[in-house]
């Protein structure tokens, strides 16, 4: 295995972490700003107001988007594992 065949492995994990992780931190930060938004314009400083509706929406997330989710990573983790053999030479 050459320099160039680990640095595109490290290339295809990092891309994939940033594709698996993209839509739950856009909805988290979507929500936390709305939030904040409501927070300011109301003077309601409470702290469960902010994290209740966050965690809701992420669960949400995960299970409309889980099964995407696990199919991109075992594709991923497929490729890896067939990959071996060539790396052994």
């Amino acid at each position: 295995m050459s320099v160039g065949d680990a640095v595109a492995i490290m290339r295809g994990g990092i891309l994939q972490i940033l594709i698996l992780s993209a839509p739950v931190l856009l909805v988290a930060m979507v929500v936390g700003l709305i939030i904040s938004i409501f927070q300011a314009t109301t003077s309601i400083q409470e702290q469960t107001l902010t994290f209740v509706p966050k965690i809701a929406a992420i669960m949400l997330v995960l299970l409309l988007l889980g099964g995407w989710m696990f199919g991109t990573l075992g594709t991923y983790t497929r490729g890896l594992f067939s990959m071996i053999p060539s790396m052994a030479k």
